[in-house]
């Protein structure tokens, strides 16, 4: 159990998947998770985005914090719509780089944490705004999913009671 299992609830703020790879992300109101395949539509799911075939997974779902893309317009002055992010899932009040290695509920699914999503010269080069050094740090969580279900705009998002499997 994380030690911090009742500190938080969040929820899920926007959806976007992008059909093919470097194209504009479109948002959904809700989705299917499908594990050890993604969400339903995303280029990850077709085995098609941009780092499908790199080495490390976690590609199945990423996450970002709303509070994140805030804090970037504030204190850089850059405007980054949610879906230009790169990220599936905008949540809020969610402490997404606390859950490397943990497990929690988004809507009907259960996703596993596996490691921070770092901003790359990709994700820089497609909005040319100068985002990579804005998000070092906060540019969200890369997560498998460990059972499926649907996910909505709405939906909470909430600890696992159960741990990680050990690796």
């Amino acid at each position: 159990m994380l030690p911090f299992d009742r500190m938080w609830q969040g929820r899920v703020e926007a959806i976007h998947v992008g059909r093919e790879a470097t194209k504009p992300l479109e948002g959904v109101a809700e989705i299917r998770a499908v594990a050890g395949r993604g969400l339903e539509g995303d280029r990850y799911f077709f085995g098609t985005g941009t780092y499908s075939q790199h080495p490390g997974g976690g590609r199945e779902v990423t996450l970002i914090e709303a509070e994140a893309i805030e804090a970037i317009a504030r204190e850089a002055g850059i405007a980054l719509p949610a879906g230009a992010s790169r990220r599936n899932i905008v949540t809020r009040g969610v402490p997404l780089n606390h859950l490397v290695g943990h497990r929690f509920h988004v809507g009907e699914a259960l996703l596993e944490g596996t490691r921070l999503c770092e901003p790359c010269a990709h994700l820089g080069a497609l909005t040319g705004k100068g985002v990579v050094p804005a998000l070092i740090h906060r540019g969200g969580l890369r997560t498998v999913i460990v059972k499926e279900g649907t996910i909505r705009v709405g939906d909470p998002i909430r600890p696992a009671q159960e741990e990680a499997a050990p690796r």
